[in-house]
Protein backbone atom coordinates (compact mmCIF):
# COMPACT_ATOMS: atom_id res chain seq x y z
CA UNK A 1 0.00 0.00 0.00
CA UNK A 2 1.60 3.49 -1.23
CA UNK A 3 2.24 5.82 1.79
CA UNK A 4 -0.50 8.88 1.75
CA UNK A 5 0.79 11.87 0.05
CA UNK A 6 -0.40 14.71 2.35
CA UNK A 7 -0.90 18.23 1.22
CA UNK A 8 0.41 21.73 2.56
CA UNK A 9 -2.02 22.18 5.07
CA UNK A 10 -2.39 19.15 6.52
CA UNK A 11 1.51 18.96 6.74
CA UNK A 12 0.64 22.46 8.81
CA UNK A 13 -1.76 20.60 11.06
CA UNK A 14 0.34 17.73 11.72
CA UNK A 15 2.96 20.51 12.80
CA UNK A 16 0.56 22.34 15.14
CA UNK A 17 -0.99 19.84 16.41
CA UNK A 18 2.46 17.91 17.13
CA UNK A 19 4.22 20.57 19.09
CA UNK A 20 0.24 21.62 21.15
CA UNK A 21 -1.53 18.66 21.48
CA UNK A 22 -4.06 18.50 22.91
CA UNK A 23 -5.51 21.67 20.86
CA UNK A 24 -8.89 21.48 19.44
CA UNK A 25 -10.07 21.65 15.92
CA UNK A 26 -11.11 25.91 16.30
CA UNK A 27 -7.72 26.54 17.57
CA UNK A 28 -6.05 24.83 14.77
CA UNK A 29 -8.31 26.76 12.37
CA UNK A 30 -7.43 30.32 14.67
CA UNK A 31 -4.15 29.30 14.36
CA UNK A 32 -3.89 28.83 10.02
CA UNK A 33 -6.74 31.74 9.98
CA UNK A 34 -8.98 29.73 8.53
CA UNK A 35 -12.66 28.28 9.24
CA UNK A 36 -13.09 25.23 11.72
CA UNK A 37 -15.41 23.75 7.80
CA UNK A 38 -12.80 24.47 5.88
CA UNK A 39 -10.34 21.97 7.76
CA UNK A 40 -13.03 19.96 8.40
CA UNK A 41 -12.51 17.53 5.40
CA UNK A 42 -8.37 17.88 6.47
CA UNK A 43 -9.24 16.71 9.85
CA UNK A 44 -11.22 14.06 8.71
CA UNK A 45 -8.55 12.88 6.61
CA UNK A 46 -5.28 12.86 8.94
CA UNK A 47 -7.80 11.04 11.49
CA UNK A 48 -8.54 8.15 9.52
CA UNK A 49 -5.04 7.75 7.99
CA UNK A 50 -4.01 7.30 11.44
CA UNK A 51 -1.74 10.84 11.78
CA UNK A 52 -3.98 12.00 14.58
CA UNK A 53 -6.27 10.97 17.38
CA UNK A 54 -9.24 12.67 18.23
CA UNK A 55 -10.84 12.75 21.32
CA UNK A 56 -14.40 14.11 22.46
CA UNK A 57 -14.40 17.72 24.44
CA UNK A 58 -10.30 17.15 24.55
CA UNK A 59 -8.87 17.59 20.97
CA UNK A 60 -6.73 16.25 18.55
CA UNK A 61 -3.68 14.81 19.15
CA UNK A 62 -0.43 13.72 17.15
CA UNK A 63 -0.53 10.10 17.17
CA UNK A 64 3.57 9.09 16.02
CA UNK A 65 2.63 8.07 12.55
CA UNK A 66 5.26 9.19 10.05
CA UNK A 67 4.40 10.62 6.67
CA UNK A 68 6.21 9.37 3.49
CA UNK A 69 7.98 12.45 3.55
CA UNK A 70 9.68 11.63 7.16
CA UNK A 71 10.30 8.16 6.09
CA UNK A 72 12.00 8.72 3.13
CA UNK A 73 14.43 11.99 5.62
CA UNK A 74 15.38 9.10 7.58
CA UNK A 75 16.04 7.00 4.91
CA UNK A 76 18.42 9.34 3.54
CA UNK A 77 20.32 10.19 6.73
CA UNK A 78 20.99 6.59 7.98
CA UNK A 79 24.54 6.20 7.58
CA UNK A 80 27.62 3.76 6.70
CA UNK A 81 29.35 4.51 10.19
CA UNK A 82 26.21 3.87 12.17
CA UNK A 83 25.47 0.13 10.69
CA UNK A 84 29.21 -1.04 10.03
CA UNK A 85 30.80 -4.37 11.14
CA UNK A 86 34.02 -4.89 12.35
CA UNK A 87 36.29 -5.93 9.49
CA UNK A 88 38.12 -9.18 9.04
CA UNK A 89 41.52 -8.46 7.33
CA UNK A 90 44.55 -10.37 5.96
CA UNK A 91 48.09 -9.80 4.83
CA UNK A 92 49.33 -10.47 1.87
CA UNK A 93 51.64 -13.59 2.05
CA UNK A 94 48.87 -15.64 3.63
CA UNK A 95 48.25 -18.74 2.02
CA UNK A 96 45.18 -19.68 0.30
CA UNK A 97 44.95 -22.70 2.32
CA UNK A 98 45.29 -20.28 5.80
CA UNK A 99 42.57 -17.58 3.88
CA UNK A 100 40.45 -20.76 3.49
CA UNK A 101 40.38 -21.45 7.15
CA UNK A 102 40.19 -18.03 8.27
CA UNK A 103 37.05 -17.26 6.43
CA UNK A 104 34.76 -19.70 7.90
CA UNK A 105 36.53 -19.19 11.39
CA UNK A 106 35.26 -15.30 11.37
CA UNK A 107 32.21 -16.94 9.55
CA UNK A 108 32.03 -14.04 6.87
CA UNK A 109 31.80 -14.24 2.91
CA UNK A 110 34.74 -11.75 2.26
CA UNK A 111 38.13 -11.12 3.84
CA UNK A 112 40.24 -7.66 2.94
CA UNK A 113 43.85 -8.24 2.17
CA UNK A 114 46.54 -5.50 3.30
CA UNK A 115 49.54 -4.61 2.84
CA UNK A 116 52.72 -4.01 5.56
CA UNK A 117 51.59 -0.72 6.01
CA UNK A 118 48.26 -1.91 7.06
CA UNK A 119 46.91 -0.46 3.30
CA UNK A 120 44.09 -2.10 1.54
CA UNK A 121 45.00 -3.96 -1.58
CA UNK A 122 42.65 -6.73 -2.42
CA UNK A 123 39.68 -8.32 -1.62
CA UNK A 124 39.07 -12.33 -1.74
CA UNK A 125 35.12 -13.48 -1.90
CA UNK A 126 34.35 -16.87 -1.47
CA UNK A 127 34.17 -17.29 -5.19
CA UNK A 128 38.19 -16.44 -5.66
CA UNK A 129 39.02 -19.26 -2.91
CA UNK A 130 36.47 -21.72 -4.33
CA UNK A 131 37.74 -21.11 -8.30
CA UNK A 132 41.39 -21.90 -6.50
CA UNK A 133 40.50 -24.67 -4.23
CA UNK A 134 39.26 -26.64 -7.39
CA UNK A 135 42.69 -27.05 -9.28
CA UNK A 136 45.14 -29.35 -8.59
CA UNK A 137 47.80 -26.57 -7.01
CA UNK A 138 48.96 -27.13 -3.31
CA UNK A 139 47.09 -24.47 -1.13
CA UNK A 140 49.70 -24.48 1.31
CA UNK A 141 52.11 -22.58 -1.59
CA UNK A 142 49.80 -20.24 -3.04
CA UNK A 143 49.77 -16.39 -1.33
CA UNK A 144 46.18 -14.77 -1.82
CA UNK A 145 47.69 -12.01 -3.67
CA UNK A 146 47.94 -14.20 -6.53
CA UNK A 147 44.07 -14.57 -6.56
CA UNK A 148 42.47 -11.81 -5.30
CA UNK A 149 41.02 -8.60 -6.59
CA UNK A 150 43.10 -5.50 -6.65
CA UNK A 151 43.42 -1.85 -6.13
CA UNK A 152 42.16 0.05 -8.26
CA UNK A 153 39.07 -2.50 -9.12
CA UNK A 154 37.97 -2.59 -5.58
CA UNK A 155 34.70 -1.45 -4.62
CA UNK A 156 34.53 0.47 -1.16
CA UNK A 157 32.92 3.32 0.93
CA UNK A 158 33.82 5.85 3.72
CA UNK A 159 32.17 6.16 6.88
CA UNK A 160 30.23 9.19 6.14
CA UNK A 161 28.43 7.86 3.19
CA UNK A 162 24.74 7.18 2.63
CA UNK A 163 23.61 3.41 3.44
CA UNK A 164 21.72 3.72 0.20
CA UNK A 165 24.48 4.92 -1.27
CA UNK A 166 26.63 1.53 -0.06
CA UNK A 167 23.35 -0.55 -1.01
CA UNK A 168 23.63 0.81 -4.57
CA UNK A 169 27.16 -0.36 -4.88
CA UNK A 170 26.73 -3.81 -3.66
CA UNK A 171 23.71 -4.15 -5.94
CA UNK A 172 25.32 -2.81 -8.84
CA UNK A 173 28.81 -4.73 -8.56
CA UNK A 174 26.91 -7.93 -7.85
CA UNK A 175 28.96 -8.47 -4.11
CA UNK A 176 28.08 -9.28 -0.65
CA UNK A 177 30.40 -6.47 1.19
CA UNK A 178 32.13 -3.38 0.83
CA UNK A 179 35.44 -2.04 2.93
CA UNK A 180 34.80 1.35 4.58
CA UNK A 181 38.41 2.95 4.15
CA UNK A 182 40.09 5.97 5.65
CA UNK A 183 42.02 8.06 3.24
CA UNK A 184 45.73 8.41 3.92
CA UNK A 185 48.13 9.94 1.60
CA UNK A 186 49.99 6.51 0.79
CA UNK A 187 46.57 4.83 0.40
CA UNK A 188 43.45 3.26 2.38
CA UNK A 189 42.84 2.14 5.77
CA UNK A 190 40.41 -0.08 6.50
CA UNK A 191 38.11 0.77 9.02
CA UNK A 192 35.19 -1.44 8.80
CA UNK A 193 33.08 -3.51 6.71
CA UNK A 194 29.46 -3.18 5.19
CA UNK A 195 27.31 -6.24 4.06
CA UNK A 196 23.93 -6.93 2.86
CA UNK A 197 23.43 -8.01 6.17
CA UNK A 198 23.73 -4.41 7.53
CA UNK A 199 21.52 -3.15 5.21
CA UNK A 200 19.03 -5.67 5.27
CA UNK A 201 18.89 -5.01 9.60
CA UNK A 202 18.84 -1.62 8.83
CA UNK A 203 16.23 -1.09 6.42
CA UNK A 204 14.23 -3.51 9.10
CA UNK A 205 14.66 -1.48 11.97
CA UNK A 206 13.84 1.68 10.02
CA UNK A 207 10.57 -0.03 9.37
CA UNK A 208 9.87 -0.95 13.06
CA UNK A 209 11.00 2.51 13.93
CA UNK A 210 8.20 4.03 11.41
CA UNK A 211 5.67 1.47 11.99
CA UNK A 212 5.56 0.17 8.33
Amino acid sequence: MSPIELNKRQEEILVIVKENSPITGEQIAERLNLTRSTLRPDLAILTMAGFLDARPRVGYFYSGKKTGQAVTDSMMNMKVRDFQSIPIVVAEDMTVYDAICHMFLEDVGTLFVVDKNAYLTGVLSRKDLLRTSLGQQDLNKIPVHIIMTRMPNITFCFKHDSLLHAAKKLIDKQIDALPIVKEHPDGYEVIGRITKTNITGAFLSLAENHDL
